[in-house]
Parts: C-alpha cells; sequence; structure tokens
C-alpha cells in the first residue's frame, strides 16, 4: 500500500482519536457487555446485541486509524523550504478574478479534509490546479459550475 500525505496536525487528532477508543471507548464497551450478560438470556437481550455491536464498529474504527497512522506520510510543513510555491501543507489566498472574492484554503490529506474548515483535500481539483504554481500565477479550475479563474494571492507555510 503506498504512502498517504498526511499534516502533523491531521496525524496527532487520528492518535487522539485512537487514543480516546482504546482507553475511554473499550472499557465502557466491555463494562456495558458484562452489564448486560449478568441480565441472563444472550438470545433476547437488546442491550448484549447493541454493545456487541458498537464494540465491532469501536473496533473497526481502531484498526482503520492504526492502519492510516501506518501508511501515513506525515509533512512537517513548517520544516519544508519556503520557496512561495504551492505545496501540500501551504494555505493558499486565492481571488476570484470575475467575483474579487477572497478565499483561503489549506491543502492536507484526504482524511483531513473539512470543507467548513476550509481544508482542501491534496487530492480535489482546486488543490490539483493550484500544487506547483506561485504567488501572482492566475489559475484556471475546473468545477461543477464551469471553469473558475483564480490569482494566487499568498503561500503561506504555518
Amino acid at each position: 500500500m503506498s504512502q498517504t500525505p498526511m499534516t502533523v496536525t491531521g496525524a496527532q487528532k487520528l492518535r487522539q482519536e485512537l487514543e480516546h477508543l482504546k482507553t475511554v471507548m473499550r472499557p465502557q464497551i466491555i463494562a456495558a457487555i458484562a452489564e448486560a450478560r449478568a441480565h441472563g438470556d444472550l438470545k433476547e437481550n437488546a442491550e448484549y446485541h447493541a454493545a456487541r455491536e458498537q464494540q465491532g464498529f469501536c473496533e473497526g474504527r481502531i484498526q482503520e486509524i492504526e492502519s492510516k497512522l501506518s501508511n501515513a506520510q506525515i509533512i512537517d510543513i513548517s520544516k519544508l523550504p519556503q520557496t512561495g510555491r504551492v505545496v501540500f501543507g501551504v494555505t493558499v489566498t486565492l481571488m476570484n478574478c470575475d467575483t474579487e472574492e477572497e478565499i483561503s484554503y489549506r491543502i492536507v490529506g484526504d482524511d483531513e479534509a473539512d470543507i467548513k474548515e476550509r481544508l482542501i483535500s491534496v487530492n480535489s481539483p482546486i488543490a490539483r490546479g493550484l500544487i506547483g504554481k506561485e504567488v501572482d500565477d492566475v489559475v484556471n479550475i475546473k468545477t461543477p459550475a464551469g471553469d473558475v479563474e483564480y490569482e494566487i494571492l499568498a503561500v503561506e507555510y504555518r
């Protein structure tokens, strides 16, 4: 399996979630299963079946996070040379050439992307169109609504 890029912040969030699942959720689920078992007949025990289902989801998520972390290429943007080029992890400020509206995006890994937080995946059409470009470059991005022309106003390595 190939390595997937991830920011330091994204890796920290996944490690925190993994720690929470292992130290908080797992013991709670085990306790719920034990309590449900104490109620007797397991065939018609909805609490037991719900707790077992929750255990399955929890263990699945633990495996998923461990797999993602083991295949992650963690990139610390602060250690990269600040060339002014758009690369993974940077925050890019753009101006829509038609509307003159400014917007900033941070280019992150697939698992970290959250458009509400202005975090876009490195594999998104916008990020793919920006990678390798520099401040003052004008780029044409294909969007579902049609082509949009943006000017790169700033590239921040933070």
